[in-house]
């Protein structure tokens, strides 16, 4: 009978039992098992020695809360006395593994979730500021000495709020192609923020910007100003929407000289009326790409050898990147940011959008990387 209850009890032990159904089965188990105790001793006169903790029985002991504990049983050497430790040792290990899987169940049960406890304590508050807000960001002439580069002219940022609270500002910037988190907080009066970069970067800095309807403009500071050339850049973006769209491509006007890389020719100044050579020169040459760049599509038809054979190195590399620039990828290299800024579509908003290309976009991606390895550029000297 007590074998029986207990079988019961393990097959059902992914049940939640309450403490008082716990102590009901307890109480069936062990006033069986003192019955059998009972007999026992009448049978084969044996007395078994039990202490007082408040008796079920005279001859069977149990405290029931938290946990369950039968008195020891006195080893006896007969089979009988063996079958009883047996059976002592089930109750006791059957009870403890319920007791055990109530009490995790019911800490699970209660356990508080962090992200509903922030959520419920931190409402969000001016939600039609957030969005991507993208544009020039370049050296303030006011602050900075010295001379720039054409590239610090040509940089563009994107600056993306992602959350606002009462007490902080969350959100990201992306130059390219490199993504830093930043976090501050907003003057509601005058609609200005003070964002702060994470300043593990010797490059990270502070923001103070203001919104004026879909503009935002202001200054970066650097933390480190001994550690950057540039020590303060200014900020004119307006906010713009990224949406992926297969269908996107480059502008027909797209400039289509890659102004980022060069090689030096030598040039011959041919000769003279009487058939001498006139000496030779140096120019200054970039490659530059066809117009397949406007006709191939990579994110909408599948590519072959034959498309790719006879293009320009140029042509593959501008023809890939259009599939990451098209998930909004920000560009390290110049070349493509170049390449791609000049079309209103594009939206930096990433720095590594490999999850969202479709089965086709990354099959083309892969052969065209194929080909790009082995493809040679075309140069030729052009005036600005």
């Amino acid at each position: 009978m007590v074998l029986h209850d207990l079988q019961i009890l393990h097959r059902n032990s992914e049940t939640k039992y309450s403490a008082a159904s716990i102590l009901d089965v307890a109480k069936l188990c062990i006033g069986t098992f003192c019955n059998y105790i009972e007999n026992v001793e009448s049978n084969f006169s044996i007395f078994i020695p039990s202490q007082s903790y408040g008796c079920l029985s005279d001859h069977c002991v149990a405290w029931l809360g938290s946990e369950l504990i039968v008195s020891r049983i006195f080893d006896q050497k007969t089979k009988t006395m063996k079958h009883l430790n047996l059976i002592l040792t089930s109750l006791i290990l059957s009870l403890t593994v319920i007791s055990c899987k109530k009490e995790k169940t019911e800490i699970s049960e209660t356990k508080p979730e962090k992200d509903s406890l922030i959520a419920n304590h931190t409402p969000e508050i001016h939600k039609e500021m957030y969005g991507v807000y993208y544009g020039f960001f370049s050296p303030d002439y006011s602050i900075n000495d010295g001379e720039y580069d054409e590239e610090d002219m040509v940089k563009k940022i994107s600056f993306k709020i992602n959350k606002i609270t009462k007490d902080s500002v969350y959100g990201q910037s992306v130059l390219n192609g490199n993504q830093r988190l930043f976090r501050g907080i907003l003057n509601e009066n005058t609609n200005s923020f003070v964002l702060d970069e994470p300043g593990d970067d010797k490059t990270d800095g502070r923001f103070d910007v203001k919104i004026k309807g879909d503009s935002l403009v202001g200054i970066w500071t650097a933390f480190d100003q001994t550690a950057v050339r540039i020590k303060k850049k200014g900020l004119k973006l307006v906010k713009k929407e990224f949406v992926y769209n297969p269908n996107f491509m480059l502008d027909k006007d797209t400039d289509v000289v890659d102004w980022t890389s060069h090689k030096m020719k030598k040039m011959s100044f041919g000769k003279d009326e009487n058939g001498n050579d006139q000496g030779t020169y140096e120019t200054d040459q970039q490659r530059y790409a066809t117009n397949a760049i406007f006709t191939i599509n990579a994110s909408k038809q599948k590519l072959t050898e034959k498309d790719l054979k006879n293009l320009p190195k140029l042509d593959m590399e501008i023809i890939k990147n259009a599939i990451f620039a098209r998930h909004g990828y920000s560009f390290k290299k110049e070349t493509f940011r170049q390449f791609f800024n000049q079309s209103d579509w594009y939206v930096p908003v990433s720095n590594n959008v490999d999850a969202e290309l479709s089965p086709l976009e990354k099959e083309n991606a892969a052969l065209l990387n194929r080909f790009i390895k082995y493809a040679e550029d075309h140069y030729d000297t052009f005036g600005r």
